[in-house]
């Protein structure tokens, strides 16, 4: 058995020697704030308190501080050789990143059990005082605990009264918002001040990404492309057109697939900017590198309001148009390249429109969506009756069903037109043509481009349908009118308060106030 090595190890007794090595090596701490060395931890951070009123327990408490926010404290501290009184009086944790994890040293202030810490001060201590002759003598130890309750009095007033006055600047802060939003517009603070929205351009883009992403999808742009209203008189005013457009540098603003982008190239445009904030743009860098194109359009991805373009452009052309034109609020974008993007005397695509009322007597329809409540299963349900007429509707109203001649309430000049347009006033008469029963009034829309071969185009119920049909605004009851009749009333519409893109409208006819939302 000689010629078996001895495998009882001499490395087994040489690591038993090191690790009673390493456990009765002596351990050294440094203190944060100056150089003194002690022994352990717990001697260290005492002297801490005392020496530097450096209070482990009070910076716990005042930034509800755990284990991690230790860490990253230390390491704070001795990245940036900051005084006890730096940090005592912080209001916010300056140590709060990520990166004071990472070890500054590799010692023992890491390895301190900082969740033994008491969050709640324990029971003072009793102390004798002497009292002679009407003079009170205390001892060391009851001086100094009475200095640390004092300053740990003081550091709660403080904090105390921070928190007091945060809570004051938060109640200013908050009457600010509450009034902006009964005035008239949503508000978002910047920085120190509070700034009204009261259009799209000061909307945060990460609250408008909702809108884009709605963008973003196939079918939205088969229904826009497919319609041939739409598409075609865009088409007829560009290339018919093709003087007014050549040489030109277009802004395609809201490019989608980019097909009013290639219908400006194709009519000469020296340089066209196609830009688009919704994912779709992507889809149009293959359409137009597919027609060959890419050398006379740049695509850009962004909302206009937060993009620079290199040069100014002669003509925007545009396709914003919303429910009952105005939804979405895309006209301010527009406003908003005319006024920054645009040379002076530029071209606007198009550059005109109005929207008009008709009355509609569709009781087909109104039975189905408002009567229907009347009676589900034979339970009643009339409180949603209310709730449907709220909503304007989008729908195709047939011609047949419509009992009056249009009025038009309103008409916008895009070239001089300003972000109020969206918010109007108008009176209104329907001239009666038909008997029957008035179920809601119909809105829509009519879109002129005045160029030396002008084109336009309506979206109302006696034309072809468009995707964007008629805004119907319908009543709970039903009103007879019999043909000669003139039926007069008002319309109001707004933005929303809380929501720049959408609409509130109200109509007072027949002695009463209808409200409808668009959103």
């Amino acid at each position: 058995m000689s010629d078996v090595p001895d495998l009882s190890s001499d490395e087994e007794h040489y690591e038993e020697d090191e690790w009673q090595e390493m456990e009765t090596s002596d351990v050294s701490v440094t203190c944060l704030f100056c150089t003194k060395i002690f022994s352990t931890i717990e001697e260290t951070v005492a002297h801490c308190e005392e020496a530097h009123g450096f209070n482990l327990n009070s910076l716990k408490i005042k930034f509800n501080m755990d284990c991690y926010s230790y860490i990253k404290l230390i390491n704070y501290i001795k990245t940036h050789k900051l005084t006890s009184d730096e940090i005592m009086t912080a209001t916010k944790p300056l140590w709060d990143d990520e990166k004071y994890l990472k070890p500054v040293d590799n010692d023992e202030w890491l390895m301190f059990d900082f969740d033994t810490i008491n969050e709640k001060p324990t029971s003072p201590k009793s102390y004798h005082a002497n009292v002679e002759n009407g003079l009170v003598t205390l001892s060391q130890p009851h001086f100094t605990e009475l200095q640390r309750t004092i300053q740990a009095l003081t550091e709660q007033l403080k904090e105390s009264q921070t928190h007091l006055q945060m809570a004051k600047e938060d109640m200013v802060k908050m009457k600010e918002s509450m009034k902006s939003l009964v005035d008239g517009g949503s508000a978002n603070n910047i920085g120190d001040s509070t700034v009204i929205v009261d259009c799209v351009s000061k909307v945060p883009l990460e609250s408008d990404e909702g809108y884009f992403n709605s963008y973003a999808h196939f079918g939205i742009h088969y229904d826009m492309l497919s319609d041939k209203v739409r598409t075609e008189s865009y088409r007829d005013a560009i290339l018919n057109n093709k003087e007014t457009i050549k040489d030109k540098v277009v802004l395609d603003l809201g490019c989608g697939t980019g097909i009013l982008s290639m219908f400006s190239a194709s009519a000469g445009a020296k340089k066209v900017y196609a830009l688009d904030q919704s994912e779709v743009i992507y889809h149009a860098m293959d359409i137009i590198r597919e027609n060959n194109l890419e050398n006379n359009i740049k695509t850009i991805k962004g909302r206009l309001e937060n993009t620079q373009l290199d040069d100014k452009v002669d003509i925007i052309v545009s396709e914003w148009m919303g429910y009952f034109l105005l939804f979405e609020g895309m006209l301010d974008s527009v406003i908003y390249a005319r006024d920054n993007c645009m040379k002076p005397g530029g071209l606007l695509l198009p550059n005109k429109c109005n929207i008009s009322l008709v009355a509609n007597g569709d009781i087909d329809t109104h039975k189905k969506l408002i009567e229907f409540w009347s009676d589900v299963y034979g339970y009643k349900m009339n409180c949603m009756k209310s709730e449907v007429v709220r909503e304007a509707s989008i729908d195709v109203v047939p011609s047949k069903h419509i009992l009056s001649e249009p009025c038009i309430i309103k008409e916008i000049d895009i070239n001089i037109c300003n972000i109020d347009t969206l918010n109007f006033t108008s009176n209104f008469k329907l001239p009666i043509t038909n008997d029957g029963f008035i179920t809601s009034l119909v809105g829509y829309f009519d879109t002129f481009f005045d160029l030396p071969q002008s084109v336009s185009f309506t979206t109302g119920p006696h034309k072809t349908p468009t995707h964007w049909k008629q805004t119907v605004f319908y009543f709970r009851n039903c009103v007879e009118v019999k043909k000669g009749d003139v039926i007069e009333g008002t319309i109001t519409c707004n933005r929303q308060k809380t929501d720049v893109r959408a609409l509130t409208v109200q109509i007072n006819v027949f002695g009463k106030v209808h409200k409808f939302i668009l959103s």
